[in-house]
């Protein structure tokens, strides 16, 4: 049948084939989208640490999460007083007493290789009979970075120590130093991944460089904020930047605008668009635009100057042109902000590294062009030469060396054990050793403190030791074996202990030994041949005042001595045979015990031995009346029969 032609039926069919292919074109666009990779940069790594806090806390106004309190090696928990407006709303800190040791560290493990932003925030004790403002230092991966001043904790600046750093071994070491002035008092802990580019400075830049902030400031602006206030970048590290509304009262003046920023948060450092939103200005009073700050003596620095043309009165290139000098001497001649960036409200950022001989530091902005300069962040940095650190493998051993030995708290021993150099760690002398640019431990002075442990075969991994004083303790145990692989070790002080066993013939091999005292311990045995005949090349050996040693002149003579072989080969010839008897003993109770068991089961159960028994029985008693019969026959003669 022929279906007939209609208006409606050709527009629903128009309708149905449009949505059907509109279907199929959104399906393949959004194919096309997913099988495109993606040139997102994934989220940096964040770690945020709430010291002293039993459970994970967010704080406003940007929710942030702070993990609760881990990776410490001491101190105690309690409440804390924030010292500032910028400190994280946080209520707990850990501080570190001085009883626990000198050196206490956070060591953060499973941390991505990379460039990180540091920051710690300082806190005081909420409690009666505290020092309100502790004086330590501060290190970083076996790097000292910082030392508190007096005063901090009413200087807003100070609250926190922030550094860039580059964690290469998968952890982050944090560690603080008591220097007498009160004990350690730690709020919160920062590790925030930056671009592994950031604040390129130059040939000198690279891993062994670390970052300190000493002062970063947004200009022309009346409130501090933070990275994330801003909506800033997460790659950028979340900075602070301080405000400041002028460099010198009616010497300049503050200037905004609205229009957006060109060129502002673009890699390695992402600075957020309103940092260049504002700007200070020079003025006909002052001309130049100058700001000065205080810095350490004798350092380098990294200063990084931030610029962008907002100002509506100037519209184009070679209207503004200024010199800029950093304590005298011209850093930047002719800058020009528009030519340099390209355009108006475009950023540029302009950075020199000096050498500061003095204690201040002076920026000036000297208009050459136009009468007035303009500035609008100024970030600066001490540049700090990151200390090689200790040997992993003498660091392993020298942890085990405590543990072993159960070295008292006050001791410490966290961190690394040669840097930073002004705080080694007591008891281990240490040595920097140039074929592996490596701190190294040549000396061990752990006398008379008390130890009660024993000596650990690990000691061995100190292979570069020179000296061993262990003397005036109370450690037990067996000489390590493994002591006669210590090729460098010259002197050797076990004295006063309670060591027992026989003395390792291990040790005879130590051809540099010039010194050995074992004296006042339990051991036993012959004295190695070796170390004997030592003591015809001026060496000093002392063995006296043990019961149990012999073989040298000045102690017992040994009786048949049997070597080591030969005692353990009479200790295993005696178990075996102690064995073979013991075997054949319960053989023998086993077979003597089936056989009793057989003989009163078949006494018992066997209902043919009982009859065969009562037969036998039956048979002896006939036997014996036939036997009375006949005896009383005979002797009555003949019977008569009827």
């Amino acid at each position: 049948m022929r279906r007939l032609w209609s208006p409606e039926r050709e527009r629903v069919n128009c309708s149905h084939f449009e949505a059907t292919m509109l279907r199929r074109v959104l399906m393949f666009f959004t194919l096309l989208l997913a099988l495109q990779p993606s040139n997102a940069q994934p989220a940096p790594y964040a770690m945020r640490i709430s010291c002293g806090a039993r459970d994970d806390v967010h704080t406003p106004p940007t929710n942030t999460l702070w993990y609760k309190d881990f990776g410490y090696t001491g101190g105690i928990p309690v409440n804390a007083t924030r010292t500032s407006f910028i400190t994280p709303q946080l209520h707990t800190l850990r501080y570190f007493p001085l009883s626990e040791g000198p050196e206490n560290c956070y060591n953060i493990n499973t941390v991505p290789n990379g460039h990180y932003s540091v920051r710690i925030f300082f806190g005081l004790v909420n409690e009666t009979n505290f020092d309100n403002e502790p004086l330590f230092d501060v290190s970083v991966e076996g790097t000292q970075i910082y030392s508190l001043r007096s005063g901090w904790s009413t200087n807003d600046e100070e609250a926190f120590l922030e550094a860039i750093v580059f964690l290469t071994d998968g952890s982050a070491s944090l560690c603080f130093h008591s220097t007498g002035h009160g004990d350690p008092a730690i709020l919160s802990l920062e590790m925030l991944q930056v671009d592994d580019s950031a604040y390129y400075f130059g040939p000198q830049w690279g891993q062994g460089i670390i970052l300190r902030t000493d002062r970063r400031l947004s200009c022309g602006t009346e409130k501090a904020k933070f990275d994330a206030d801003y909506s800033g970048d997460h790659w950028g590290g979340d900075r602070f930047w301080d405000s400041i509304t002028t460099f010198v009262q009616s010497s300049d003046r503050s200037i905004s605008t609205q229009n957006s920023i060109k060129k502002a948060s673009i890699s390695p450092n992402f600075y957020p668009e309103v940092l260049y939103q504002t700007a200070l200005i020079s003025t006909d009073n002052q001309p130049d635009l100058t700001y000065t700050m205080d810095v350490d003596p004798n350092r380098n620095y990294s200063i990084w100057l931030h610029f962008a043309e907002i100002d509506p009165s100037f519209t184009g290139g070679g209207q503004r042109v200024f010199d800029i000098l950093i304590n005298g001497d011209v850093a930047f001649h002719d800058v020009d902000i528009v030519s340099m960036s390209g355009d108006i409200n475009s950023a540029i950022v302009l950075n020199k590294t000096v050498a500061v001989n003095g204690r201040s530091v002076t920026i000036t902005m000297h208009p050459t062009k136009g009468g007035y300069a303009i500035i609008n962040a100024i970030e600066i940095f001490e540049v700090i030469m990151a200390e090689s650190k200790t040997l992993p493998d003498e660091v392993t051993a020298l942890q085990t060396l405590k543990s072993a030995l159960g070295l008292p708290l006050r001791f410490g021993w966290n961190g690394d054990p040669c840097v930073p150099q002004q705080h080694p760690w007591s008891g281990a002398n240490c040595q920097f050793d140039r074929t592996s640019s490596k701190w190294v431990i040549d000396g061990l002075g752990l006398d008379n403190q008390g130890l009660r442990g024993f000596l650990p075969n690990d000691t061995s991994q100190l292979r570069h030791l020179q000296s061993i004083n262990l003397s005036g303790n109370s450690i037990h145990g067996a000489i390590p074996s493994s002591l006669g692989t210590i090729a460098s070790l010259e002197s050797l002080d076990l004295s006063y202990n309670f060591f027992n066993r026989s003395i390792p013939e291990s040790l005879g091999q130590l051809t540099s030994l010039r010194r050995l005292n074992l004296n006042s311990n339990s051991l036993s045995g012959r004295v190695p041949e070796a170390l004997g005949g030592r003591l015809l090349h001026r060496a000093s050996f002392n063995f006296t005042d043990n019961a149990g040693l012999c073989g040298i002149p000045g102690l017992p003579t040994c009786g048949p001595h049997l070597s080591a072989g030969a005692k353990i080969g009479i200790g295993l010839g005696l178990c075996v045979a102690l064995l073979l008897i013991f075997t054949c003993l319960i053989c023998w109770w086993k077979r003597r015990q089936n056989i009793l068991r057989a003989q009163r089961i078949a006494a018992r159960d066997a209902p043919y031995a009982k009859a065969r028994t009562h037969f036998s029985r039956d048979v002896q008693m006939t036997r014996h009346h036939g036997q009375e019969h006949a005896r009383t026959a005979a002797e009555n003669g003949p019977s008569l029969l009827a």
